[in-house]
């Protein structure tokens, strides 16, 4: 059974000057991951550029991140974009190949924009058997277009006994806790991607965060989760400061979270395939450097200390 935790960053992919994927800074990255207290890595996925990596690439970033990982954290990918089913399958054959821990579908490779529920469920029952034995999961996808699972449809994916963890992308209380009430009692882990809503979801059975801010401060998600059932003061300063540093979400990402992460120390490079590095602007650059200076202040306060 898939060890659950409760920060997964949602993994960028680093290139190199001529835009191929950087397998050494993959490797730096992965031990920044670990080292800034992951519980999990969700390799190929929407932050990952995924939909422009070819199929190569994206299942040796796997299986490359699997390797490096060497069980010291679970690693979940994705990675099935094609339009036609038969096509995913052969996707996600390939990934589940690698070794990753849990196979992650996202919700709208399934049906189509004006496709109803019962579409998405025989296209999922055909991948059910054509893929028989590693866990899976749901990933509510913002691109090419968003489709939210409603809790009806959680209900049926529960029920197969194959699917196990979903990361949610809804931002909406309301739904969050219908879908809670429906997998309580269950081994199937709801994550919240974000950070607004976190804490409060938490309250009624999210298990954790799983979204972009882990490219940025995954330790401090870590100290906030950890202290979730003893709030205090300093808990509500924390959690007020990640829900607004959060707004760098919006501040053409994933190329500010590489900006961000060289001020860390990282030797990764801007380039990315969904984002010009023409519009990452000075204004952007600047604030991304006040995050990370307002992260610097929270890690000495908590006691988080790195390097020498």
């Amino acid at each position: 059974m898939l060890s659950y935790g409760k920060v997964w960053p949602t993994m960028i992919t680093p290139f190199t000057s001529d835009n191929q994927v950087d397998y050494k800074t993959l490797e730096d990255l992965i031990e920044w991951y670990i080292e800034h207290k992951v519980d999990g890595l969700f390799a190929v996925c929407g932050s990952s550029e995924m939909f422009h990596l070819s199929l190569e690439e994206r299942v040796d970033i796997a299986r490359f991140t699997k390797e490096k990982v060497n069980g010291r954290v679970p690693v979940i990918a994705s990675g099935h974009v094609s339009e036609s089913i038969d096509d995913q399958i052969e996707e996600l054959k390939r990934m589940a190949d690698t070794g990753i821990d849990a196979l992650v579908l996202i919700s709208n490779r399934l049906a189509r924009r004006e496709e109803s529920d019962d579409v998405w469920k025989k296209n999922a029952e055909y991948i059910l058997k054509a893929i028989p034995h590693i866990p899976l999961g749901i990933y509510e996808c913002p691109y090419p277009y968003k489709r939210l699972v409603s809790p009806e449809l959680l209900g049926w994916c529960v029920a197969t006994q194959r699917f196990f963890l979903m990361k949610d992308t809804s931002c909406d209380l309301e739904l969050l806790s219908a879908k809670c009430k429906v997998v309580s009692g269950s081994n199937f882990k709801i994550y919240n991607a974000n950070t607004a809503t976190l804490v409060k979801s938490m309250e009624f059975g999210v298990a954790g965060y799983m979204g972009v801010m882990g490219n940025f401060h995954p330790d401090l998600y870590a100290s906030l989760l950890s202290n979730i059932r003893f709030p205090d003061v300093k808990f509500k300063k924390l959690e007020s400061f990640l829900s607004l540093a959060s707004l760098i979400e919006t501040q053409c990402y994933p190329i500010s979270a590489k900006y961000y992460l060289q001020l860390e120390g990282l030797d990764i490079n801007l380039n990315s395939r969904v984002q010009r590095l023409s519009d990452f602007t000075p204004q952007m650059k600047l604030q991304v450097k006040y995050l990370y200076h307002l992260t610097t202040e929270y890690r000495k306060e908590y006691g988080l200390i790195y390097g020498s």
